[in-house]
């Protein structure tokens, strides 16, 4: 294990079965990534990103090979030890934003204080540092339908950052944003990785991944490549 590493997949594989076939959607796929990288994972549709993506997140396991997370082995741990990862060490970021429609702003980002165990006053000071690090200071109150994609985004990004964790994992980010509204995410997410965050963007579009420092080409369940984005890697 890489002593700086957060993230290390060795020689992992993950097989599905579809009726009478089996998908092979990850193979012999091996990557490491520090602390405070900013990191591109990218590939078509079908490429195997959605799959790697999910094994980052401990959200599955692999079929053969290993995942070390801060030097713990993945495989050796209990489902309820995984969903302790997930809920304290990786902040999720999602295409369709996931929030609840009928709560605030503020309730949809204390959300995972409430499965961490926090008190109420704990979770409101928490929820409004992290509303406010993403400049929705003023938007507090207001549900996901008084606000603009941009802004659901933003919340959906506090939300992550609220636990105060190792990784933000985003699949499609800018999926749902129209081109302006995207590159304002994407220059919050450079904010967080300059503030000392390891960020994990997953997208097929180049101009996204174009803001990270490396990018990750998944093709068929292979990496096609790994290397620094140089105009970013300076």
């Amino acid at each position: 294990m890489t002593s700086d590493a957060i993230i290390q997949i060795e020689h992992i594989s993950r097989s599905y079965a579809m009726g009478d076939e089996v998908v092979r959607a990850l193979r012999d796929v091996s990557v490491t990534i520090g602390k405070n990288e900013y990191i591109a994972i990218m590939g078509p549709s079908g490429s195997g990103k959605s799959t790697l993506m999910n094994m980052l997140g401990c959200l599955d396991t692999p079929s053969s090979g290993s995942y070390f997370f801060n030097g713990v082995d993945v495989r050796t741990l209990s489902d309820d030890e995984l969903a302790d990862i997930r809920n304290k060490e990786i902040g999720f970021v999602f295409q369709t934003f996931n929030l609840l429609p009928r709560a605030s702003a503020l309730k949809n980002v204390e959300l995972p204080l409430i499965y961490a165990g926090l008190s109420a006053d704990a979770r409101r000071e928490r929820a409004i540092e992290a509303l406010t690090s993403v400049g929705l200071e003023a938007r507090m109150s207001h549900k996901p339908n008084e606000l603009s994609g941009g802004q659901r985004q933003r919340v959906a990004i506090a939300r992550a950052l609220v636990t105060r964790p190792s990784i933000i994992l985003a699949d499609e980010p800018t999926g749902n944003l129209d081109s302006k509204t995207g590159q304002e995410i994407m220059a919050l997410f450079q904010q967080l990785w300059e503030q000392g965050n390891t960020v994990i963007v997953v997208t097929h579009e180049e101009d996204i991944a174009r803001h990270t420092h490396r990018i990750v080409r998944l093709r068929d369940g292979l990496i096609e490549s790994d290397e620094p984005n140089d105009a970013k890697s300076l």
